[in-house]
């Protein structure tokens, strides 16, 4: 009893602590937040102004921008690595987020980061091959941007886990405006593609003279506006290659943004010492273990399909009109057909999990709100494309057969993007096998054989799902205890995980075609008819990229989802 007064006072200091700690979080969190928002606007202003002839924005100012964008973000990487996690008057990092860069989110970015490497070396040898009408600048920047690939993805590889707790508000800062430098670099290169690709189609249509490329390779900032010649095979080889690399570019700046802002959501959080978390890593020898192998051979299947279907689409899209309208009907029959079995196998997840009796994991995570803002965010990209394809089918000429291709199509995506949002939403909450919470009953009996002595029968801990041998309990009697639950492979989950696969599959090829030049939104003249090149142009360009990253996100998220199966 002597011991309990001294208690009280030693506990009840760190409450107001705490209470200001958490209005100050909010403080630092605005903070940060609005400098995000007003560095991003001035590049999106930058960027966009650079992307028509009439405005007086030349590419040099944006490469300027962006490059010192890059330079200020390793400066803050750099400090962060150095000095924020090694101050050594704190415990700089006493938590670290166990849901936060899992290993597949890690291994993607990456995999992004060398492909943006190689697209900075082909960029660097087209740049350099005229050397003679090019300004500095632009070799500059993609030597630039090579040194902030390989920095960020260390820094984002070895903290992504970080919960930082020293330096609140410049880490905050940093990590804001670093997320912002990825989110310019996103725009500035779908900014360039999209009108890259407008370029090569609108000469069909008599619009060249409404844009212009935002990093026009082909213009100098001399006064009199020199071209700048690219005759030579060497020189042609590094200007295509680096637009082919482009998505790759695209989806390392939004993976790294992701990873950014749930680092920046942890700053000054605290976890308890036994938080909730169910990451694991499997090894490359179970990826296809404890399935009926149906998803995967099906969805390999439609990869296959799907990369000829693309292949034929782009060899045969700007030829003669009657290839070009074959090459249509090729590319949207794949992809109602793609769609429509991606719907039902959704729709079937949906209906397992009815009849799946593990709890709902309800604890904050920062890493699924996240994802599942996103995939919620980036299918509206999609959903405004195909209602603006269904309002142009309906009113237009609906009897022709593009445009009632055109019209089921539409209808799949909006159908297929609500079912497989539903599914993965709702398994990023389920808790996987054999996390149930400590102190609820088991939602199932057990299965198998237990073999035990009367006297330890209350030793017995709860049957998890996942097979295991559990010995006698350390605190109870030494009687033997054995309990064989239930195969591992139960037909639920490996439903699902055939389910996850295939959808994973799915995804990556219709996450190919549109990211590697697929537009069968300009090809077909039923939507262009209807509204007008220039305004039909604005909004595919404005919302496809959205579509494109929604399907490389839904990778991530299905793949975390075949795992927690």
């Amino acid at each position: 009893m002597s011991e309990e007064p001294p208690t009280g006072p030693k506990e009840s200091p760190p409450a107001p602590r705490a209470a200001r700690r958490e209005v100050w979080k909010k403080g630092g969190r605005l903070l940060s937040a609005l400098l995000a928002a007003n560095v991003l606007l001035l590049a999106g202003t930058l960027i966009s102004g650079g992307a028509f002839s009439k405005v007086a924005v030349y590419d040099t100012d944006v490469f300027a921008l962006l490059t010192t964008m890059m330079l200020l973000a390793v400066l803050w990487i750099l400090f962060y690595l150095l000095c924020t996690v090694r101050c050594p008057d704190t415990d700089a990092v006493p938590h670290r987020d166990a849901h936060a860069g899992p290993i597949w989110l890690r291994g993607g970015l990456v995999l992004f980061g060398i492909c943006t490497l190689v697209m900075d070396v082909f960029k660097t040898g087209y740049y350099s091959s005229s050397f003679e009408c090019q300004s500095a600048i632009r070799i500059l920047y993609p030597l630039t941007q090579a040194v902030f690939v390989i920095v960020q993805t260390y820094f984002l590889c070895v903290s992504a886990k970080d919960c930082v707790h020293t330096h609140l508000d410049l880490t905050r800062c940093g990590l804001m405006f670093t997320l912002t430098t990825n989110l310019a670099i996103w725009m500035a290169a779908v900014v360039d593609e999209s009108v890259h690709q407008a370029h090569s189609l609108s000469s069909s249509h008599g619009n060249t003279s409404h844009t212009r490329r935002v990093l026009d390779v082909e213009r100098a900032d001399s006064p009199v506006g020199e071209v700048c010649s690219c005759d030579t095979a060497v020189c042609q080889i590094f200007q295509q290659g680096y637009f082919y690399l482009y998505p790759f570019n695209i989806e390392y700046s939004l993976f790294a943004s992701t990873m950014l802002y749930v680092m920046w959501k942890n700053v000054g959080r605290l976890l308890a010492s036994s938080a909730h978390g169910h990451s694991h890593t499997p090894s490359l020898l179970s990826l296809f273990r404890e399935t009926f192998f149906a998803g995967p051979i099906l969805g390999l299947m439609l990869f296959v399909v799907g990369l000829a279907v693309f292949i034929i689409y782009e060899v045969q899209v700007s030829g003669e009109r009657g290839r070009a309208q074959q090459a249509l009907v090729i590319y949207y029959s794949f992809n109602i057909v793609c769609l429509g079995l991606m719907t039902l196998v959704s729709l079937s997840g949906s209906v397992i999990y009815r009849f799946d009796r593990r709890a709902m994991d309800h604890h904050k995570n920062p890493t699924r709100s996240l994802d599942v803002a996103l995939l919620v965010g980036a299918a509206l990209g999609q959903y405004a494309i195909s209602y603006y394809s269904i309002v142009a089918a309906v009113a237009g000429t609906p009897r022709e057969l593009l445009a009632g291709l055109s019209l089921a199509h539409a209808l799949l995506v909006i159908t297929q993007h609500t079912f497989q949002n539903i599914f993965i939403v709702e398994s990023l909450h389920r808790t996987p096998p054999g996390a149930e919470p400590h102190g609820t009953p088991p939602k199932e009996p057990c299965h198998g054989l237990t073999f035990a002595s009367p006297d330890t029968l209350h030793t017995l801990p709860a049957c998890p799902p996942a097979p295991r041998l559990v010995g006698p309990s350390p605190a109870g009697p030494q009687g033997a205890v054995s309990v064989i639950s239930a195969p591992r492979g139960h037909w639920r989950c490996r439903c699902l995980k055939d389910i996850s696969l295939f959808l994973l599959l799915c995804n990556i090829i219709l996450w190919i075609m549109p990211a590697f030049g697929a537009r069968p939104h300009f090809s077909n003249t039923v939507e262009v008819d209807f509204y007008g090149y220039s305004l039909w142009a604005a909004i595919v360009n404005i919302c496809l990229p959205f579509g494109i990253f929604y399907r490389m996100h839904a990778v991530s998220s299905l793949l975390e989802v075949y795992i927690l199966s």
